[in-house]
């Protein structure tokens, strides 16, 4: 099923938001309505209140309205310190007078608690949502899958190409595609996961062809051999020849000119000659996603490794 919540910044520039918070009235109708809107917050004050710009009228996010979670857990400042000039969601909820000025009291609590119940009900394993990457960590990255709320995406499942931390593939404020991994009702937590949606071993396979030269990164440098990606993806190992020195060999995260001497489907192997690399570390390898994200929202199996080959990679979604 399609989610119909978008990550948060996604509205902002709408031409429909806009009208929304143009004005008392928009605000007062977007009350009425139930809608979602999304503005900056433009401060947080002494008593750790979001001020947001309504276009004259001042919005006013509390800290306990700032962020939703199932267990009820309080809030922290930083959830709060951190949204200040950045877009913030919210909905309506009323309007008072303060210090004599009329301002709209506005519940981003509110709209996480709606997109969260509509994500724990109408969607399943294998749904494909749209995130935005707003934090990375050792051990994965978190994503928002509409109005703030947060997912993991683990190391794990970023790509089949091992990487060694989250930022060798992704920054902070990315849009990327997901598919969803599993589902915990009871703690509100979901689990995303992104590399059934860059193509399988043959897909990223076809894309080379023996004898050719082309550019990677090297992922990592065993006793036996470099292996260096050559899409999120698809890695191959490049032989160390003998009589190398440490000091020949490339380092982690250095983009490296392979030539391709074999591509082995049964094995799953790409076998390649190290010719030269580059010092200082790379860019992150471009995704491609081998699925139409817009348009296809939900797959149930994903096996990665070719017919051929013994070893099985694979996803099941729906079971």
């Amino acid at each position: 099923m399609t989610n119909s919540y978008r990550p948060e910044g996604s509205l902002f520039g709408t031409r429909e938001n806009r009208e929304y918070i143009s004005s008392k009235a928009g605000l007062e109708r977007a009350m009425r309505e139930g809608k979602i809107l999304e503005a900056t917050a433009l401060l947080c004050d002494s008593r750790m209140r979001l001020h947001v710009d309504l276009y004259g009228v001042t919005g006013i996010i509390d800290k306990s309205e700032a962020v939703y979670n199932c267990e009820g857990r309080e809030v922290k400042d930083i959830a709060v310190i951190t949204r200040v000039g950045k877009p913030v969601c919210f909905k309506v909820m009323g309007f008072c007078f303060e210090g004599g000025k009329e301002v709209a009291i506005l519940s981003r609590r509110e709209a996480q608690k709606e997109c969260l119940s509509a994500c724990l009900c109408d969607m399943i394993a294998g749904d494909i949502v749209e995130a935005r990457v707003t934090h990375l960590d050792s051990f994965g990255a978190f994503v928002d899958i509409g109005c703030g709320v947060i997912s993991l995406l683990s190391i794990d499942c970023i790509s089949v190409s091992r990487i060694s931390h989250p930022s060798d593939r992704l920054s902070v404020g990315d849009r990327i595609f997901t598919v969803i991994k599993s589902i915990d009702n009871r703690s509100g937590r979901i689990f995303v996961s992104m590399r059934e949606l860059l193509g399988t071993w043959e897909e990223n396979a076809s894309r080379f062809e023996v004898g050719q030269t082309v550019a990677g990164i090297v992922r990592s440098i065993e006793s036996y051999g470099v292996f260096v990606e050559l899409s999120p993806n698809l890695a191959g190992l490049a032989e160390i020849r003998d009589g190398t020195s440490d000091t020949q060999i490339a380092r982690v995260g250095e983009r490296a000119a392979v030539y391709i001497k074999s591509i082995i489907p049964d094995r799953m192997k790409i076998k390649l000659v190290l010719i030269d690399s580059y010092h200082g570390t790379s860019d992150a390898s471009e995704l491609k996603y081998f699925i139409d994200c817009s348009s296809t929202l939900h797959i149930s199996k994903w096996r990665y490794s070719p017919p051929s080959c013994a070893k099985v990679i694979e996803s099941v979604f729906d079971e």
